[in-house]
């Protein structure tokens, strides 16, 4: 789903300091192609560095999200994290019980900002919420 990216350099080229903390939570969401509650990550980095704070989770996470390491979004009311994915324009559905992620790659902004006269669309983002397969089989 992602390039080839050299998180070591982004975090560098945005004077973050390389820790081994850091560099396990980027693994752990290039693991996983879907999004991550801050709990789970804190579980998981929990049983890797006994002790280590929800606090410190939530500013790692933040902060990656901040210069583009991770992107974020919503889940009732709760943000949930994965690894950005910025080596093309698309968007994502979204399974609300797992938290899978699917590309799509079709884009309606065009249409939209033909139908809108007299305005500019300088950014979007568009993201589509269902249930993956697995979760629908899991359902019935």
């Amino acid at each position: 789903m992602t390039e080839h990216v050299n998180y070591k350099e982004v975090l560098r080229s945005h004077n973050l300091k390389v820790t081994e903390k850091r560099l396990s939570i980027i693994e752990y969401f290039n693991d996983h192609n879907r999004y991550i509650s801050p709990k789970e990550v804190y579980e998981y980095m929990n049983a890797l560095y006994p002790g280590i704070s929800y606090d410190t989770i939530y500013r790692n996470l933040y902060t990656m999200y901040e210069v583009n390491i991770l992107e974020q979004s919503t889940f009732e009311g709760e943000l949930h994290y994965t690894i950005s994915c910025s080596d093309h324009h698309h968007h994502h559905f979204i399974c609300e019980k797992c938290g899978l992620i699917k590309v799509v790659h079709y884009c309606p902004v065009d249409t939209w900002q033909n139908e809108l006269e007299g305005v500019k669309i300088n950014s979007h983002k568009i993201e589509l919420y269902g249930l993956c397969t697995k979760c629908q089989k899991k359902i019935a």
